[in-house]
């Protein structure tokens, strides 16, 4: 606590800020949205060295070396691509000087402070990022599911018939279950979650 308490009262700690929707044009992390696809801003923190911007399709990370360099490394994680999990939120003490939101992301582990006096905020951001992650699981699960029940169909199929299938009907089934499993993965693969930051996030 007192170790917490020296690095704030030297300016050494790096604790964010939320950024209001009127200043996402002036940090960085605008520079990287890809809003010739519709890619939106939700929610940005930034600190000295870092930003953390959330939109509809990924989470944008700028990692700064230190708060004393201006080098940067931009990090994406799409939605798509990588599912979010161990969401929770550390509230402040009586002492604290801050709020600790943590979450993982395609396995790599996320511990962001934001200055407590914006806890109803970081609070909003919680709630989207955990029902994110909820429908993940879900459509992961629904997923598999899904595909386990195409094998078990096909395989059915071709064991009743064995070597007596013709081409056409090998080439048929082949066929539906590409434009099956392309169905399923668009389906369950969620590429765009505007609909839940917008039901969470209130600025």
């Amino acid at each position: 606590m007192f170790k917490k308490l020296a690095s704030e009262a030297l300016g050494l700690s790096d604790i964010g800020k939320v950024v209001p929707p009127s200043d996402y044009d002036k940090v960085e992390s605008d520079d990287f949205i890809l809003k010739e696809d519709g890619e939106k801003i939700y929610f940005l923190i930034k600190s000295k060295a870092d930003e953390y911007c959330f939109t509809n399709l990924s989470l944008l990370h700028l990692d700064g070396d230190s708060a004393l360099s201006k080098k940067r490394a931009l990090k994406r994680y799409s939605f798509h691509d990588y599912t979010i999990a161990k969401v929770w939120l550390e509230t402040a003490g009586t002492v604290d000087l801050d709020v600790e939101l943590k979450f993982s992301i395609g396995g790599e582990h996320f511990s962001i402070d934001i200055i407590k006096s914006q806890i109803d905020q970081v609070k909003d951001l919680y709630k989207a990022l955990y029902r994110i992650a909820s429908i993940q699981e879900t459509n992961r699960d629904m997923h598999a599911f899904a595909e386990e029940s195409l094998n078990t169909t096909l395989g059915t199929v071709k064991s009743g018939f064995g070597d007596s299938l013709k081409i056409e009907t090998v080439s048929a089934l082949n066929e539906y279950a590409f434009a099956w499993k392309k169905k399923a993965y668009t389906e369950y693969k969620r590429k765009d979650f505007g609909d839940v930051f917008e039901k969470y996030i209130n600025n």
